[in-house]
């Protein structure tokens, strides 16, 4: 199996070599058929001028106009040109003196074309020691008919045929060879930069992903590869710190209840006690399993989501159903707290391009948070609507809003605010980083912002469903 720099070559050499044969080929054609043309053109100009002298003098004897003996100036016009003057049937009326005893062939059949007016160019291989180009012009004189035939060797004409094909065969070779270098050297160049990009790569592991690859400083295609594979070390670097921070907190987070629980057994252990001391104990590990539950769920759902799986863009569900349901299942708790919900949806259903679990997930983990952070006395509004294309749901509460600097980490994973790290409301940290991985596999947005009278609202947009 041929390697793709050796393929490559292979290309380029077939494509330069293809492109100068048909560029030698259309230039021998060319001339040959200039130098040929001119031949004709001169020939025919020679027969012209015979014809029209016959014309002018149709009573005189019939002659060739052969170039003048004695003191005149020299003539080039008729230099290696036989003429010759025969009548209907083809019989010689007259030479050119060059010509000597020989005659040019008349044949019937070339007579029968001149009797139809017709000029005839032919070429004689074997007439003469030399190919003979020779050229027929029926004349009318009236009332007598003749035929002017000029005749000039082609050997001139082959021989500057030759000399250019052996002169563009030279160039075609010598622009192939130079072609072919300097194809090979930019190929060796930029195959010798990406073998660079790629020795880089390889030595750039999971121990040294801060480390990035050396910009050539150019902005061509090197130059862009680079940065691309940088940008790509850039996203795997961010996912790898992600996914480590994420491990680390989730150990943190398991390992702490997994503690409390150990420490409360072992101190229950140390000695007998009575049932109700048992029991506050049984009680106390029951909500340190329940907090383990609630983590390891959200942790598996967070998994599926980001594997892909929950996922049915298929679905339309209403969402003012499920925002419906899900203040049917708050109204305990929220009533504990005295805070007041509120649903405002429209009329016609809206509907989302998502499941009903997913959509469920969503509406709850939002109106439990905003009941979480909402003091005694607040209220908590849902209002469902549609906006074109999507489907939207917010979730306002009359809580004291969402500091500035938490604004930025509210959607990371095991984030929880002051609030929440002081312990006045319990939580993992993972219910908003589910709900943002949902509403997002399923190609919406989720907003937070905090409400000019107070209180934070969350906003989703979902595809619409129908």
């Amino acid at each position: 199996m041929l390697s793709f720099r050796r393929r490559l070559a292979l290309v380029q050499t077939a494509v330069i070599v293809s492109v100068l044969a048909v560029a030698a080929m259309s230039g021998y054609l060319s001339l040959s058929g200039a130098v040929n043309e001119q031949l004709d053109g001169a020939l025919l100009a020679l027969a012209e001028t015979e014809a029209a002298m016959l014309r002018a003098a149709p009573d005189q004897p019939v002659q060739v106009h052969d170039a003048a003996k004695g003191p005149s100036p020299p003539s080039l016009a008729r230099l290696d040109r036989w003429v010759q003057i025969v009548d209907a049937q083809g019989r010689v009326l007259a030479r050119s003196t060059n010509l000597g005893a020989a005659s040019l062939p008349a044949p019937a059949a070339l007579m029968a074309r001149m009797a139809a007016g017709d000029t005839v160019f032919e070429t004689l291989d074997h007439f003469a020691e030399e190919p003979v180009r020779i050229v027929s012009l029926p004349v009318r004189a009236t009332p007598l008919r003749y035929t002017v035939q000029v005749a000039g060797s082609l050997d001139d004409v082959r021989h500057v045929v030759a000399s250019a094909s052996v002169m563009f065969l030279a160039l075609a070779l010598a622009l192939l060879v130079a072609l072919t270098v300097a194809s090979a050297s930019i190929t060796r160049w930029v195959f010798r930069s990406i073998d660079d990009i790629v020795g880089q790569a390889q030595r750039i592991g999971e121990g040294n992903l801060d480390q990035r690859l050396i910009h050539p400083g150019t902005r061509d295609e090197i130059g862009h590869l680079v940065d691309t594979l940088n940008d790509m070390l850039d996203r795997i670097d961010q996912s790898f710190q992600i996914q480590r921070r994420f491990t680390s907190d989730a150990s943190h987070e398991l390992r702490s209840p997994l503690s409390r629980l150990r420490a409360e057994i072992e101190i229950t252990l140390r000695r007998p006690r009575d049932a109700a001391e048992y029991v506050d104990t049984l009680r106390s590990c029951m909500e340190e399993v329940e907090r383990l539950t609630l983590l390891v769920e959200e942790l598996l759902a967070l998994a599926r989501y980001d594997a892909g799986q929950d996922r049915d863009a298929s679905a339309a569900t209403s969402l003012g159903e499920i925002a419906a349901a899900a203040i049917g299942r708050a109204q305990a708790t929220a009533a504990q707290r005295q805070v007041r919900l509120t649903l405002q949806a429209a009329n016609a259903p809206v509907l989302a391009a998502i499941g009903e679990g997913a959509a469920t997930l969503i509406v709850v983990n939002l109106l439990e948070n905003a009941v979480k952070f909402t003091p005694a006395g607040g209220a908590v509004a849902v209002r469902v609507w549609r906006d074109g294309e999507q489907a939207c749901l917010c979730v306002s509460d009359s809580g004291p809003g969402i500091g500035v600097d938490e604004l930025p980490h509210l959607f990371e994973r095991f984030y929880r605010g002051a609030s929440a790290r002081s312990g006045a409301a319990a939580g993992v940290g993972l219910g908003l980083a589910l709900t943002q991985t949902i509403v997002q596999g399923h190609g919406g947005r989720i907003e937070a912002a905090n409400l000019p009278a107070g209180g934070a609202a969350f906003t989703v947009h979902l595809p619409s469903g129908g």
